[in-house]
């Protein structure tokens, strides 16, 4: 292993220890977060950082968010269950961007149906995964407030852009005992989580202040910022 590789070793474990001080305890999130090579899913320019707490650029207005982010909203997503592995047969992701946060849910799902919004990132997330040998993510060009099937049951659903306030008609294609994992919001967001009981009982609750990029409806062909 040359100096790049050790350097890149060092500051992935910095990042592991780093969130196991901000209050992320469930080592399942963090080994599949140890695995996944976060400086592949950001420009060469932007890789020294890769590993730092911080959400990144990666053009078109959008960025990769932080690993602490990232790693509090796919605890919270699994934190019903105990079993290790593929946990999940199916999820919904929102504002797939990159495709990091979608490689990170490959270690849980069977399947994860991953829908942007913005043609050159589901492209970029494509290349990005398959690189990694990912295959169990299905990235779609699609408007994340209408582009999923109405006839498929989730298992989880994690959104990482901010609505205004959480489309209800997601809760409609949870299982039960399912969540929704997604920040809400205008200029102050909160991250909440949506648990479906049965089709006439949810269970809302809030945890952390966020800073999400807005989630718009449509679809866009890509204009670099």
């Amino acid at each position: 292993m040359n100096n790049s590789g050790f350097t890149l070793r060092r500051v992935r474990e910095e990042m592991i220890e780093n969130l196991l001080n901000l209050g992320i305890k469930d080592f399942r999130v963090l080994d599949a977060i140890s695995q996944v090579p976060r400086h592949i899913f950001v420009d060469e320019a932007l890789r020294s950082r890769a590993y730092e707490n911080r959400s990144l650029t990666i053009g078109y207005q959008q960025t990769i968010s932080q690993p602490y982010i990232v790693a509090k909203m796919t605890e919270l997503l699994i934190s019903h269950t105990k079993s290790r592995g593929k946990i999940f047969e199916r999820v919904l992701e929102l504002g797939s961007g990159c495709g990091y946060q979608s490689a990170i849910l490959s270690y849980f799902c069977e399947q994860v149906d991953a829908i942007e919004r913005i043609k050159p990132l589901v492209q970029k997330s494509r290349e990005n995964l398959a690189d990694l040998k990912i295959h169990n993510v299905k990235f779609k060009h699609g408007d994340g407030f209408i582009d999923w099937s109405e006839s498929i049951k989730y298992d989880g659903i994690l959104c990482a852009a901010a609505p205004r306030s959480y489309p209800e008609d997601l809760v409609s294609i949870l299982k039960n005992d399912a969540k929704l994992v997604i920040p809400v919001g205008g200029s102050n967001q909160v991250l909440k989580t949506i648990r479906k009981i049965n089709d006439n009982e949810i269970e809302e609750n809030t945890y952390d202040d966020v800073s999400f990029v807005p989630m718009l409806p449509g679809i866009s062909e890509g204009r670099m910022d």
